[in-house]
């Protein structure tokens, strides 16, 4: 095991929380009709959680089947759901505020 990958896990769930919690607010202020979400927000916020989910057991599964390392399995379940944040929020943030 590196000696670092423990590092550098942690900063990655620190990344997921603080994308994850960036999304979470720009949703809730969709709903209140502050920010320009799509009408089917709602929906896919339901629809993608067990997707990401599944992805992220399966990143993980095939990572300990080859072999790798716990923390490998860990940073390979949390890169799925990392890039599940990632692109929600670079998705909702393009769209603004619904005022402007």
């Amino acid at each position: 095991m590196d000696p670092l990958s423990l590092v550098r896990i942690g900063f990655e769930a620190a990344r997921i929380g603080v994308e994850a919690q960036a999304v979470i607010a720009m949703r809730l202020a969709g709903m209140a009709g502050l920010w320009d979400v799509p009408v089917h927000e709602t929906f896919q916020m339901l629809h993608e959680k067990p997707v990401a989910v599944v992805e992220a057991t399966e990143a993980a599964a095939w990572a300990i089947l080859k072999g790798h390392s716990a923390d490998r399995a860990i940073s390979a379940s949390m890169s799925e759901i990392g890039r599940h944040t990632s692109a929600n929020l670079a998705r909702l943030s393009r769209r603004g505020p619904s005022w402007a």
